[in-house]
Protein backbone atom coordinates (compact mmCIF):
# COMPACT_ATOMS: atom_id res chain seq x y z
CA UNK A 1 0.00 0.00 0.00
CA UNK A 2 2.58 2.41 0.83
CA UNK A 3 4.64 1.47 -2.31
CA UNK A 4 1.50 2.34 -4.11
CA UNK A 5 0.86 5.98 -2.59
CA UNK A 6 4.62 6.86 -3.01
CA UNK A 7 4.32 5.65 -6.54
CA UNK A 8 0.87 8.22 -7.43
CA UNK A 9 3.03 10.93 -5.28
CA UNK A 10 5.82 10.41 -7.34
CA UNK A 11 3.22 10.53 -10.74
CA UNK A 12 2.06 13.64 -9.52
CA UNK A 13 5.26 15.29 -8.96
CA UNK A 14 6.03 14.92 -12.75
CA UNK A 15 3.04 15.47 -14.16
CA UNK A 16 1.84 18.86 -16.26
CA UNK A 17 -1.62 19.86 -15.44
CA UNK A 18 -3.78 17.93 -17.23
CA UNK A 19 -2.26 14.52 -16.51
CA UNK A 20 -2.40 15.71 -12.71
CA UNK A 21 -6.07 16.30 -13.26
CA UNK A 22 -6.22 12.66 -15.20
CA UNK A 23 -4.08 10.90 -11.68
CA UNK A 24 -7.11 12.54 -9.32
CA UNK A 25 -9.92 11.59 -11.50
CA UNK A 26 -8.19 8.05 -11.34
CA UNK A 27 -7.97 7.77 -7.63
CA UNK A 28 -11.46 9.17 -7.13
CA UNK A 29 -13.16 6.65 -10.00
CA UNK A 30 -11.27 4.22 -8.04
CA UNK A 31 -12.08 5.29 -4.78
CA UNK A 32 -15.59 4.74 -5.71
CA UNK A 33 -15.36 1.42 -7.35
CA UNK A 34 -14.02 0.24 -4.01
CA UNK A 35 -16.69 1.79 -1.93
CA UNK A 36 -19.29 -0.20 0.20
CA UNK A 37 -23.10 0.78 0.84
CA UNK A 38 -21.44 2.11 4.18
CA UNK A 39 -18.74 4.14 2.66
CA UNK A 40 -21.59 5.46 0.08
CA UNK A 41 -23.76 6.39 2.63
CA UNK A 42 -21.51 8.22 4.84
CA UNK A 43 -19.91 10.36 1.93
CA UNK A 44 -22.99 11.21 -0.02
CA UNK A 45 -25.66 11.89 3.25
CA UNK A 46 -23.10 13.97 5.13
CA UNK A 47 -21.74 16.01 2.26
CA UNK A 48 -22.89 19.47 3.41
CA UNK A 49 -21.34 19.30 6.68
CA UNK A 50 -18.31 19.71 5.41
CA UNK A 51 -19.06 23.32 3.70
CA UNK A 52 -20.91 23.91 6.97
CA UNK A 53 -17.98 23.44 9.57
CA UNK A 54 -15.50 25.26 6.89
CA UNK A 55 -18.11 28.08 7.14
CA UNK A 56 -17.67 27.98 10.82
CA UNK A 57 -14.26 27.75 10.56
CA UNK A 58 -14.12 31.16 8.61
CA UNK A 59 -16.17 33.08 11.23
CA UNK A 60 -13.76 31.72 14.36
CA UNK A 61 -10.62 32.97 11.73
CA UNK A 62 -9.45 29.10 12.48
CA UNK A 63 -7.96 28.70 9.14
CA UNK A 64 -5.44 32.20 9.10
CA UNK A 65 -4.59 31.67 12.94
CA UNK A 66 -3.12 28.07 11.64
CA UNK A 67 -1.41 29.57 9.01
CA UNK A 68 -0.06 32.68 11.19
CA UNK A 69 1.37 30.18 13.44
CA UNK A 70 3.81 28.88 11.52
CA UNK A 71 3.44 25.36 13.65
CA UNK A 72 1.79 23.03 15.91
CA UNK A 73 -0.84 25.12 18.43
CA UNK A 74 -2.97 23.68 21.13
CA UNK A 75 -6.83 23.61 21.19
CA UNK A 76 -6.09 26.07 24.35
CA UNK A 77 -4.54 28.48 22.31
CA UNK A 78 -7.09 28.61 19.79
CA UNK A 79 -9.71 29.24 22.52
CA UNK A 80 -7.80 31.97 23.62
CA UNK A 81 -7.86 33.76 19.96
CA UNK A 82 -10.79 33.33 19.15
CA UNK A 83 -13.39 33.37 22.80
CA UNK A 84 -14.76 29.82 21.64
CA UNK A 85 -15.64 27.19 24.54
CA UNK A 86 -12.95 24.20 24.48
CA UNK A 87 -15.43 21.94 23.97
CA UNK A 88 -17.00 23.06 21.02
CA UNK A 89 -13.24 24.33 19.88
CA UNK A 90 -11.73 20.67 19.94
CA UNK A 91 -15.09 19.29 18.13
CA UNK A 92 -14.48 21.76 15.36
CA UNK A 93 -10.65 20.92 15.05
CA UNK A 94 -11.15 17.02 14.97
CA UNK A 95 -13.47 17.20 12.35
CA UNK A 96 -11.48 19.50 9.83
CA UNK A 97 -8.56 17.25 10.86
CA UNK A 98 -10.33 14.14 9.58
CA UNK A 99 -11.63 15.37 6.45
CA UNK A 100 -8.33 16.70 5.74
CA UNK A 101 -8.03 20.19 6.24
CA UNK A 102 -5.84 21.12 8.95
CA UNK A 103 -3.13 18.31 10.28
CA UNK A 104 -3.71 17.01 13.78
CA UNK A 105 0.01 16.37 15.43
CA UNK A 106 -1.21 15.21 18.33
CA UNK A 107 -3.70 14.96 21.41
CA UNK A 108 -5.49 18.82 21.14
CA UNK A 109 -2.90 19.91 19.23
CA UNK A 110 -3.37 21.10 15.64
CA UNK A 111 -1.27 22.54 12.38
CA UNK A 112 -1.88 24.22 9.10
CA UNK A 113 -1.17 21.60 5.94
CA UNK A 114 -1.21 22.49 2.44
CA UNK A 115 -5.42 22.64 2.33
CA UNK A 116 -5.20 25.20 5.33
CA UNK A 117 -2.97 27.45 3.47
CA UNK A 118 -5.65 27.27 0.74
CA UNK A 119 -8.77 27.51 2.89
CA UNK A 120 -6.74 30.87 4.12
CA UNK A 121 -6.77 32.76 0.65
CA UNK A 122 -9.32 35.75 0.87
CA UNK A 123 -10.57 34.33 -2.60
CA UNK A 124 -11.55 30.77 -1.42
CA UNK A 125 -13.24 32.31 1.65
CA UNK A 126 -15.18 34.63 -0.52
CA UNK A 127 -16.02 31.44 -2.79
CA UNK A 128 -17.18 29.65 0.63
CA UNK A 129 -19.63 32.31 1.38
CA UNK A 130 -20.77 32.66 -1.86
CA UNK A 131 -21.79 29.12 -2.03
CA UNK A 132 -23.06 28.35 1.46
CA UNK A 133 -24.64 31.65 2.12
CA UNK A 134 -25.96 32.55 -2.10
CA UNK A 135 -26.58 29.23 -2.86
CA UNK A 136 -26.86 27.22 -0.11
CA UNK A 137 -30.43 28.37 0.21
CA UNK A 138 -31.35 28.24 -3.33
CA UNK A 139 -30.41 24.56 -3.69
CA UNK A 140 -32.37 23.68 -0.61
CA UNK A 141 -35.55 24.87 -2.82
CA UNK A 142 -34.45 23.90 -5.90
CA UNK A 143 -35.91 20.01 -5.67
CA UNK A 144 -39.68 21.11 -4.52
CA UNK A 145 -38.88 23.81 -6.91
CA UNK A 146 -38.44 21.40 -10.38
CA UNK A 147 -41.44 19.69 -8.72
CA UNK A 148 -43.79 22.54 -8.65
CA UNK A 149 -42.59 22.96 -12.31
CA UNK A 150 -43.19 19.19 -13.54
CA UNK A 151 -39.49 18.84 -13.93
CA UNK A 152 -38.80 21.68 -16.80
CA UNK A 153 -35.93 23.75 -17.37
CA UNK A 154 -35.27 26.57 -15.98
CA UNK A 155 -35.42 29.31 -18.50
CA UNK A 156 -36.58 32.42 -16.74
CA UNK A 157 -34.20 34.83 -15.42
CA UNK A 158 -36.99 36.22 -12.93
CA UNK A 159 -38.41 32.85 -11.73
CA UNK A 160 -35.82 30.55 -10.47
CA UNK A 161 -35.14 29.12 -6.79
CA UNK A 162 -32.78 32.53 -5.69
CA UNK A 163 -36.07 34.39 -5.85
CA UNK A 164 -38.54 32.05 -3.57
CA UNK A 165 -35.30 31.92 -1.63
CA UNK A 166 -34.27 35.70 -1.21
CA UNK A 167 -38.50 36.51 -1.22
CA UNK A 168 -37.47 38.73 -4.39
CA UNK A 169 -38.65 39.33 -7.84
CA UNK A 170 -35.50 40.69 -9.01
CA UNK A 171 -32.88 38.82 -11.25
CA UNK A 172 -29.59 37.85 -9.65
CA UNK A 173 -27.08 39.81 -10.66
CA UNK A 174 -29.37 42.25 -9.76
CA UNK A 175 -30.26 41.37 -6.39
CA UNK A 176 -26.89 40.49 -5.07
CA UNK A 177 -25.98 44.32 -6.04
CA UNK A 178 -28.56 44.91 -3.26
CA UNK A 179 -26.38 42.89 -0.55
CA UNK A 180 -23.21 44.50 -0.41
CA UNK A 181 -21.83 41.31 1.83
CA UNK A 182 -22.85 38.49 -0.62
CA UNK A 183 -21.33 40.97 -3.45
CA UNK A 184 -18.17 41.17 -1.83
CA UNK A 185 -17.88 37.56 -1.78
CA UNK A 186 -18.83 36.81 -5.14
CA UNK A 187 -15.87 39.82 -6.08
CA UNK A 188 -13.84 37.54 -4.07
CA UNK A 189 -14.55 34.45 -5.57
CA UNK A 190 -13.65 35.82 -8.90
CA UNK A 191 -10.16 36.65 -8.27
CA UNK A 192 -9.61 33.12 -7.29
CA UNK A 193 -12.01 31.12 -9.57
CA UNK A 194 -9.37 29.95 -12.00
CA UNK A 195 -6.50 29.85 -9.84
CA UNK A 196 -3.23 27.27 -11.02
CA UNK A 197 -4.89 26.62 -14.10
CA UNK A 198 -3.65 27.66 -17.50
CA UNK A 199 -5.24 31.04 -19.25
CA UNK A 200 -6.85 32.34 -22.34
CA UNK A 201 -3.39 34.23 -23.02
CA UNK A 202 -1.29 30.89 -23.43
CA UNK A 203 -3.44 29.85 -26.35
CA UNK A 204 -4.51 32.60 -28.33
CA UNK A 205 -2.78 34.64 -30.68
CA UNK A 206 -3.40 37.82 -29.06
CA UNK A 207 -0.08 39.24 -30.63
CA UNK A 208 -1.38 38.93 -34.50
CA UNK A 209 -3.79 40.81 -33.74
CA UNK A 210 -1.91 43.57 -31.72
CA UNK A 211 0.22 43.83 -34.89
CA UNK A 212 -2.47 44.28 -37.16
CA UNK A 213 -3.66 47.34 -35.74
CA UNK A 214 -0.64 48.69 -34.85
CA UNK A 215 -0.27 51.21 -37.10
CA UNK A 216 -3.60 52.59 -36.31
CA UNK A 217 -2.99 54.21 -32.48
CA UNK A 218 -6.66 55.56 -32.21
CA UNK A 219 -8.56 52.01 -32.65
CA UNK A 220 -9.11 50.44 -29.48
CA UNK A 221 -7.40 46.90 -29.00
CA UNK A 222 -9.45 45.40 -26.58
CA UNK A 223 -12.70 45.80 -24.99
CA UNK A 224 -13.00 43.56 -21.45
CA UNK A 225 -17.14 43.87 -21.62
CA UNK A 226 -18.39 43.05 -18.36
CA UNK A 227 -14.63 42.36 -17.10
CA UNK A 228 -15.49 43.17 -13.31
CA UNK A 229 -12.41 44.26 -11.38
CA UNK A 230 -9.98 44.32 -14.58
CA UNK A 231 -7.58 41.31 -13.88
CA UNK A 232 -7.53 39.99 -17.57
CA UNK A 233 -7.29 43.40 -18.93
CA UNK A 234 -4.44 44.04 -16.97
CA UNK A 235 -2.95 40.32 -17.54
CA UNK A 236 -3.47 41.17 -21.76
CA UNK A 237 -1.79 44.64 -21.02
CA UNK A 238 1.07 43.29 -19.14
CA UNK A 239 1.78 41.07 -22.31
CA UNK A 240 1.59 44.53 -24.44
CA UNK A 241 3.25 46.99 -22.41
CA UNK A 242 4.34 48.99 -25.50
CA UNK A 243 0.89 48.58 -27.34
CA UNK A 244 -0.41 52.22 -27.86
CA UNK A 245 -3.80 51.18 -28.72
CA UNK A 246 -6.79 51.41 -25.32
CA UNK A 247 -7.34 48.61 -23.74
CA UNK A 248 -10.84 49.59 -22.15
CA UNK A 249 -12.65 47.53 -19.23
CA UNK A 250 -16.80 47.67 -19.49
CA UNK A 251 -18.73 46.87 -16.21
CA UNK A 252 -21.54 48.37 -14.28
CA UNK A 253 -20.60 51.92 -11.97
CA UNK A 254 -21.12 49.58 -8.79
CA UNK A 255 -18.31 47.23 -9.91
CA UNK A 256 -16.07 49.54 -11.26
CA UNK A 257 -15.71 51.85 -8.12
CA UNK A 258 -13.75 48.22 -7.10
CA UNK A 259 -11.92 47.51 -10.09
CA UNK A 260 -8.02 47.79 -9.90
CA UNK A 261 -6.38 50.94 -10.81
CA UNK A 262 -3.99 50.48 -13.63
CA UNK A 263 -2.36 52.91 -16.05
CA UNK A 264 -2.85 50.71 -19.08
CA UNK A 265 -6.61 49.88 -18.55
CA UNK A 266 -9.36 52.54 -18.83
CA UNK A 267 -12.57 52.03 -17.20
CA UNK A 268 -15.75 52.94 -19.06
CA UNK A 269 -18.76 52.00 -17.05
CA UNK A 270 -21.50 49.90 -19.46
CA UNK A 271 -24.49 48.15 -18.92
CA UNK A 272 -24.58 45.05 -22.01
CA UNK A 273 -27.69 45.01 -22.41
CA UNK A 274 -27.61 48.20 -24.09
CA UNK A 275 -25.75 49.54 -27.25
CA UNK A 276 -22.41 49.08 -27.09
CA UNK A 277 -20.86 52.44 -27.54
CA UNK A 278 -17.33 51.65 -28.71
CA UNK A 279 -17.26 50.75 -32.49
CA UNK A 280 -14.87 48.91 -34.34
CA UNK A 281 -12.40 47.37 -31.31
CA UNK A 282 -10.04 44.84 -32.62
CA UNK A 283 -11.32 42.48 -29.60
CA UNK A 284 -14.65 42.27 -27.74
CA UNK A 285 -13.91 40.08 -25.22
CA UNK A 286 -16.55 38.10 -22.79
CA UNK A 287 -15.45 36.25 -19.51
CA UNK A 288 -17.63 34.02 -18.14
CA UNK A 289 -20.53 36.21 -19.15
CA UNK A 290 -22.62 34.33 -21.73
CA UNK A 291 -23.16 31.34 -19.38
CA UNK A 292 -24.65 33.22 -16.91
CA UNK A 293 -27.50 33.69 -18.88
CA UNK A 294 -29.99 31.93 -20.71
CA UNK A 295 -30.10 32.04 -24.87
CA UNK A 296 -32.95 34.69 -25.05
CA UNK A 297 -30.62 37.20 -22.51
CA UNK A 298 -27.26 35.89 -24.19
CA UNK A 299 -28.15 36.62 -28.00
CA UNK A 300 -28.99 39.68 -26.91
CA UNK A 301 -26.23 40.88 -25.18
CA UNK A 302 -24.27 39.23 -28.77
CA UNK A 303 -26.22 41.32 -31.16
CA UNK A 304 -25.19 44.39 -29.04
CA UNK A 305 -21.75 43.16 -29.62
CA UNK A 306 -22.37 42.71 -33.49
CA UNK A 307 -23.56 45.59 -34.34
CA UNK A 308 -20.07 47.54 -33.26
CA UNK A 309 -18.28 45.24 -35.37
CA UNK A 310 -15.78 46.11 -37.58
CA UNK A 311 -14.91 43.87 -40.59
CA UNK A 312 -11.73 42.72 -39.13
CA UNK A 313 -13.00 42.59 -35.56
CA UNK A 314 -13.79 39.51 -33.17
CA UNK A 315 -15.83 38.33 -30.21
CA UNK A 316 -13.85 36.27 -28.06
CA UNK A 317 -16.01 34.16 -25.31
CA UNK A 318 -14.54 32.89 -22.68
CA UNK A 319 -16.49 29.91 -21.26
CA UNK A 320 -16.75 26.32 -21.25
CA UNK A 321 -17.26 24.02 -24.13
CA UNK A 322 -19.29 20.91 -22.71
CA UNK A 323 -18.18 17.42 -24.78
CA UNK A 324 -20.89 15.11 -25.72
CA UNK A 325 -19.10 12.72 -23.57
CA UNK A 326 -17.18 12.45 -20.47
CA UNK A 327 -18.11 15.77 -18.62
CA UNK A 328 -15.91 16.52 -16.00
CA UNK A 329 -17.42 16.97 -12.53
CA UNK A 330 -15.79 20.50 -12.09
CA UNK A 331 -18.04 21.71 -15.28
CA UNK A 332 -21.37 19.71 -14.29
CA UNK A 333 -21.54 20.89 -10.78
CA UNK A 334 -21.15 24.71 -11.89
CA UNK A 335 -24.09 23.82 -14.57
CA UNK A 336 -26.68 22.94 -11.98
CA UNK A 337 -25.45 25.83 -9.89
CA UNK A 338 -26.07 28.52 -12.70
CA UNK A 339 -29.52 27.00 -13.73
CA UNK A 340 -30.70 26.92 -10.04
CA UNK A 341 -29.59 30.47 -9.55
CA UNK A 342 -29.34 31.89 -12.61
CA UNK A 343 -31.56 30.08 -15.43
CA UNK A 344 -28.71 29.73 -17.20
CA UNK A 345 -26.70 27.07 -18.70
CA UNK A 346 -22.71 25.52 -19.50
CA UNK A 347 -23.57 24.75 -23.35
CA UNK A 348 -22.11 22.19 -25.83
CA UNK A 349 -20.28 22.84 -29.01
CA UNK A 350 -23.38 22.23 -31.05
CA UNK A 351 -25.28 24.67 -28.08
CA UNK A 352 -22.92 27.34 -28.68
CA UNK A 353 -22.71 26.78 -32.37
CA UNK A 354 -26.74 27.09 -32.30
CA UNK A 355 -26.67 30.25 -30.09
CA UNK A 356 -24.02 32.25 -31.75
CA UNK A 357 -25.36 31.76 -35.33
CA UNK A 358 -29.15 33.53 -33.54
CA UNK A 359 -26.83 36.48 -32.86
CA UNK A 360 -26.06 36.43 -36.44
CA UNK A 361 -22.37 35.45 -36.09
CA UNK A 362 -20.42 32.29 -37.01
CA UNK A 363 -18.17 30.38 -34.60
CA UNK A 364 -14.45 31.15 -36.54
CA UNK A 365 -12.26 29.11 -34.61
CA UNK A 366 -12.37 27.54 -30.62
CA UNK A 367 -9.38 27.26 -28.93
CA UNK A 368 -9.77 25.09 -25.36
CA UNK A 369 -7.02 25.86 -22.51
CA UNK A 370 -8.03 23.92 -19.58
CA UNK A 371 -8.55 19.89 -19.32
CA UNK A 372 -11.15 19.97 -16.88
CA UNK A 373 -13.61 22.68 -16.88
CA UNK A 374 -12.90 23.14 -20.91
CA UNK A 375 -12.61 26.63 -20.66
CA UNK A 376 -12.14 27.84 -24.04
CA UNK A 377 -12.00 31.18 -26.70
CA UNK A 378 -14.74 30.98 -29.13
CA UNK A 379 -13.34 33.61 -31.42
CA UNK A 380 -16.56 34.53 -33.41
CA UNK A 381 -16.99 36.84 -36.55
CA UNK A 382 -19.14 38.50 -38.54
CA UNK A 383 -21.80 35.91 -40.32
Amino acid sequence: MNELIARARDEAKSADENGRKQLLDSLRNLSYEIETPQDTMQRIMFMHVETTVIRIAYDLRLFKILVEKQGPTTVTALVEETKATIGLMGRILRYLSSVGCIKEVEKDTFEANNITQTLAMDGVQGGVHHLFDTFGPVLQILPDFLKENKYHEITDVANTPLQKAFNTNLPAFLWIQTMPSNFAHFNNWMTVQHMGMPVWLDIYPYQDKAQAIKGDVERTFFVDVGGGLGHQSIALRSEVPDLKNKILLQDQPMVLQFAIEHPGVEKMPYDFFTEQPIKGAKIYYLRNIIHDYPNEKAIVILKNLAAALAEDSVILIDDMVIPDVGSHWHATQLDIALMAGLASVERTREAWCELIEKAGLKINQIYTYTASLRDSIIECVKE
